[in-house]
């Protein structure tokens, strides 16, 4: 099994493609500047690692891993714009370089692409996989929102905290995993379980960003 770095330098060279048409440049070139700024791919590169534990890499994986990092991008401008972040990753956010207008449907342009990759999938899971997908999107809405309202609040309990960043972040983690396993043949009880993995480690990983931020 190739390990996390190999994955993500082949995850890397992968993504590395135009994702968007040229014109209208600038809706388009927001969206190139917002994925030139990286990442740590974690997302794609767990749906690869899924995949990987019940099978070879399967082409349908790579475009499945792709719609998740798109999908993972466009909740990143729309987050920047709600938080009013001024920086992304030592850069300028898409909506300060290029306005919230602009930044709102580069994120919203990225959201429809991720299902055009979605849409390339042979697999015969296909169906599994778009419900899986539509759920996380759901789900992770929904964790913003519980983010936002939480400004509101005097207090916020533990369980609440930990249902709220379960959503907003845990969740996309475990689908990853989830659908890569269902990609490479895993049967229901190896993606419950490696789903389940998933979210306890976005959990963890959200927990310790939170308190290295306080």
């Amino acid at each position: 099994m190739q390990s996390f770095e190999q994955l993500s330098k082949r995850f890397g060279e992968f993504f590395n493609q135009a994702h968007f048409p040229e014109q209208p440049e600038s809706l388009y070139r927001p969206a190139d500047y917002f994925l030139g700024l990286g990442g740590k791919r974690i997302r794609p590169v767990c749906c690869l690692m899924g995949n990987e534990l019940f099978d070879e890499i399967l082409p349908d994986t790579w475009q499945v891993a792709t719609a998740i990092e798109l999908f993972h991008n466009f909740t990143l401008i729309h987050d920047d714009i709600m938080d009013k972040a001024p920086l992304r990753r030592g850069m300028e956010t898409v909506h300060i370089k290029y306005g919230e207008p602009t930044a709102l449907l580069a994120g919203d342009v990225m959201l429809v692409t991720a299902y055009d990759y979605l849409n390339k999938v042979k697999s015969p899971h296909l169906h599994r996989i778009i419900t899986l997908f539509n759920t996380t999107a759901k789900q992770v809405c929904e964790g913003q929102q519980l983010d936002m309202d939480f400004e509101n609040q005097e207090s916020v309990s533990l369980d609440e905290y930990l249902k709220m960043i379960e959503l907003k972040t845990s969740v996309l983690l475990a689908a990853s995993l989830k659908l890569g396993a269902l990609l490479g043949g895993a049967g229901e009880g190896n993606r419950n379980h490696i789903y389940e993995f998933g979210k306890n480690l976005g959990i963890a990983f959200q927990v310790q960003d939170d308190y290295l931020d306080c």
